[in-house]
């Protein structure tokens, strides 16, 4: 977990984040939103995971050529990661998740059931 303040380098505050956003949910949203989005098959150097869950970078217009706003309701770069933290949770994706987790744990319980005496 990150416990970096607002002045030591954290984007948005904690209340508006999103707990591991991936690069899908974000172009859903800012595609949603009207943005022009290009995902670039970027990796983090240190990220541990090499699944492609955890690759890609988002590159957003924010200005048109002529340095005028691409889309007036975001002024900012922060207005967009205000709109990410607050779009990304109501994801059906987002939503399925809880629920999709349970089953499956009660799935793997059952397997030591049913099992004979084994191989001798």
């Amino acid at each position: 977990m990150d416990i970096k303040s607002l002045a030591q380098g954290r984007k948005i505050t904690k209340e508006k984040c999103v707990e591991n956003p991936t690069h899908q949910e974000i172009r859903d949203v800012l595609v949603a939103a009207g943005f022009k989005v290009g995902v670039e098959n970027k990796l983090y150097s240190r990220e541990r995971s090499k699944e492609f869950l955890y690759r890609g970078r988002i590159r957003v217009q924010f200005r048109n050529d002529d340095g005028s706003l691409y889309n007036s309701d975001f002024p900012t770069r922060d207005s967009i990661m205000h709109h990410l933290g607050e779009m990304i949770p109501k994801l059906k994706s987002r939503q399925n998740k809880g629920a999709g987790e349970q089953p499956q744990q009660n799935i793997g319980s059952n397997k030591g059931k049913g099992k004979g005496k084994g191989r001798r």
